[in-house]
């Protein structure tokens, strides 16, 4: 049996190849200040406002086992610390540290640069256009939950 005909492009695997490669570069970039994308992220969100574990998961895009694991390194490197909640007693939020607020103003330099390299050969128009574009697939509502396959029991 012949393949599929395709008739329209393969977005999903254009995004996944784009998003690898980009992460890949990124990666590489960060080690100059000894942080990981995740660490980076999670500073970020960690300095905007006060946040538990659980939301900064939710806003990293992580399961919560990484988070821990992630939060985990950040505590062992100096650069964030589990506090209790100054609004919610029985939570814990992850507080950034001053060396980890400078950390992540190192790294954020380095992730503009990778991003602006990314999008070297479009023009000042194109960039803005790319991202509003990739703004709105992003925050494209959710077409439900998802359903997996079933696999066979041949």
């Amino acid at each position: 049996m012949a393949a599929p005909e395709r008739t329209q492009r393969d977005i999903t695997g254009l995004l996944n190849a784009a998003g690898h490669a980009l992460s890949n570069r990124l990666a590489a970039a960060l080690a100059e200040v000894d942080l990981t994308p995740r660490m980076q992220c999670v500073l970020l969100h960690a300095m905007e406002e006060e946040r538990t574990q659980i939301q900064l998961a939710a806003l990293s895009f992580m399961d919560k086992t990484t988070m821990v694991s992630t939060v985990d390194e950040l505590e062992k490197r100096g650069l964030a610390e589990r506090r209790p909640s100054a609004t919610d007693r029985r939570a814990r939020i992850i507080a950034v540290t001053e060396k980890g607020r400078q950390t992540a103003s190192e790294a954020q330099v380095i992730v503009d640069r990778v991003h602006g390299e990314a999008l070297t050969g479009l023009s000042s128009a194109e960039q803005d256009d790319f991202i509003e574009l990739l703004t709105s697939l992003a925050g494209a509502p959710s077409p439900g939950p998802i359903r997996r396959a079933r696999s066979s029991s041949r």
